[in-house]
């Protein structure tokens, strides 16, 4: 390491790491002109994505479509980034979600004694073997078909693998002798939680939410192919690729729009996430 980097702040050294990864800065601009283009496009567009044109129905690419419609005369291109929105938001929140759940649950269980960190990981076990699709198709009889549901169910599952890595970094953490010196000193168990544990668990935390991202929008995908998720009018990627699949034999076009976006999303995320997870390693030198 370098004597200017000796007064950098670990946030700046992370920085400087990820700004030196050409795949990673890369992934990052990716990232951000697809979310650019999400967010901003539709503003843009003259048709609104549930605008119908029966007399037009599918037809391919061109200068007034320039993605082509659907069956509908419905403008793709419209659709394909009001749908990016969805997907977005569904990754990110249901991640958010996650990351809440997990991490409180995972330092408190890795904090306290044998016997209650014991009984809240069998619990975690039970739910793990708890079958995905069960527990949604299960929330949708109850509750019926709500976009807030696809943050629940989905950020209710994807926490479970955040607290166990969590719990693994606070029985590490516990043992190191600034916290057994906190202990000592009377630091009640709130303060060594938030004082101690909460600031060094952040670095797994943030790698892990990074990857759970893509993790989380192809689950949402999946659920929407499946019909359990958004539910037309409405469409996300899952949605019209759901579409396209079903008739890509006659209208290949509305297949490979909306999969293109979704793949170059998902890759650039994954990238970013495997950029970030070498950025923050501590052993990495500049």
């Amino acid at each position: 390491m370098s004597a200017a980097s000796e007064h950098l702040t670990p946030t700046q050294l992370a920085w400087r790491r990820l700004c030196r990864s050409r795949v990673s800065v890369a992934a990052l601009l990716l990232l951000g002109f697809m979310m650019l283009l999400c967010v901003a496009g539709p503003w843009f567009s003259p048709y609104g994505p549930n605008d119908q044109d029966l007399e037009l129905r599918a037809v391919p690419p061109n200068a007034a479509h320039w993605l082509g419609t659907d069956p509908l005369g419905r403008d793709l291109a419209t659709r394909i980034l009001h749908g990016g929105r969805i997907s977005l938001l569904v990754g990110v929140m249901a991640t958010a979600v996650a990351v809440v759940i997990g991490v409180g649950y995972g330092l408190v269980a890795g904090l306290s004694g044998r016997r209650v960190d014991a009984l809240m990981m069998r619990a975690v076990d039970v739910l793990y073997a708890f079958p995905f699709i069960t527990f949604v198709i299960l929330l949708v009889v109850i509750f019926g078909r709500q976009f807030v549901l696809i943050f629940v169910a989905i950020g209710a599952v994807e926490w479970l693998t955040m607290a166990r890595v969590v719990r693994g970094q606070v029985l590490t953490l516990k043992k190191l002798e600034y916290v057994q010196a906190a202990r000592a000193a009377g630091a009640g168990f709130g303060r060594i939680l938030f004082r101690h544990m909460l600031p060094n668990v952040m670095g797994p935390v943030i790698i892990y939410a990074s990857l759970t991202v893509p993790g989380v929008m192809l689950l949402e995908a999946t659920l929407s192919f499946l019909g359990l998720g958004i539910q037309p009018p409405d469409a996300s990627w899952g949605v019209l690729i759901s579409e396209g699949a079903a008739s890509m034999a006659v209208y290949p076009w509305m297949l490979i729009g909306p999969s293109a976006f979704f793949t170059l999303t998902l890759l650039a995320l994954n990238l970013l996430g495997d950029g970030l997870r070498d950025a923050l390693d501590p052993k990495s030198v500049l």
